[in-house]
């Protein structure tokens, strides 16, 4: 599928105005490229105006995509991304630690691809949803969101370390339940969360799932020992951790909580959750 028009949809608020200058520089480049093309920042198109676009560049960070989704369910667009916010874990996915210009040419030549998405209650999320600890953490880092990316949100995990109480929480998937208190509860489409934890690091995006990670109550000692393994990539086999691949997933909290969803924040206390396979087309 070839890229014959363009619509380069930005987040002025991304980045401190990051994305907009990008969005600058995606549209020169195009137009060397005789490609068609419009910029859209505070006042994106309808879903019929977007339709008449063969592809779609977003520009922000893992919120933004999050909006896009959410505002455009049913495009058939082929979508890039380029990182402009201060989150970009699902861009790293998809293109890992690339330059702008490399990332230009990845997608001129990329052949575009179906991929996942989750859904959770009405909403739609394409990286990761956390639940409790991790919606906690979201609720921190808007107070030292100056920091940002992996710092701020590593800033954040340290302070929620001490803090945080677990509650319980009741799951149901396919084949197996649990009632307990849970310290981490995830379920996640990709496999990296705040800026470079892989909090699922064998998650796939095409694969027709969803990877839920669990970790139990834990004292505030074992917390910090465990941190550094999560960073390491080493944590689903700990005796502590549950891991399971399904495509539906119902949560009961007793209590409404704080629940992250690809960075956005939103508070609940049921969720009912399920992956929809092949909803999305990329280029990476």
């Amino acid at each position: 599928m070839q890229i014959k028009s363009v619509a380069i949809l930005a987040n002025p608020i991304a980045g401190s105005g990051k994305a907009t200058k990008i969005a600058n520089q995606l549209q020169q480049f195009l137009a060397y490229k005789n490609i068609a093309n419009t910029v859209y920042t505070r006042h994106w198109p309808t879903n019929d105006l977007l339709t008449e676009f063969s592809d779609c560049w977003i520009i922000g960070g893992d919120g933004t995509i999050n909006y896009f989704i959410n505002q455009y369910p049913n495009c058939k667009s082929c979508i890039s991304l380029f990182n402009g916010g201060t989150g970009n874990d699902f861009a790293w996915k998809l293109y890992g630690d690339t330059s702008l210009e490399e990332r230009i040419n990845l997608i001129l030549s990329a052949t575009p691809k179906l991929i996942d998405a989750g859904k959770v209650n009405d909403k739609l999320y394409i990286n990761c949803l956390g639940v409790g600890f991790d919606g906690e953490i979201l609720q921190s880092m808007k107070a030292i969101r100056f920091i940002g990316g992996h710092y701020g949100y590593l800033l954040a995990v340290l302070y929620k370390i001490f803090r945080f109480k677990e509650t319980t929480i009741k799951i149901e998937s396919e084949s197996e339940n649990w009632y307990e208190k849970f310290l981490l509860a995830m379920v996640v489409n990709s496999s990296r969360a705040g800026g470079g934890f892989d909090i699922a690091p064998t998650a796939e995006i095409n694969d027709g799932a969803l990877n839920m990670v669990l970790c139990k109550k834990l004292p505030i000692w074992k917390r910090l020992w465990y941190l550094p393994i999560i960073k390491s990539r080493k944590h689903l086999t700990l005796p502590f951790v549950i891991h399971k691949l399904g495509t539906h997933f119902n949560i009961q909290c007793e209590k409404e909580l704080p629940i992250q969803m690809d960075g956005e924040l939103f508070f609940a206390n049921k969720l009912e959750i399920k992956v929809l396979p092949k909803q999305f087309l990329f280029r990476y």
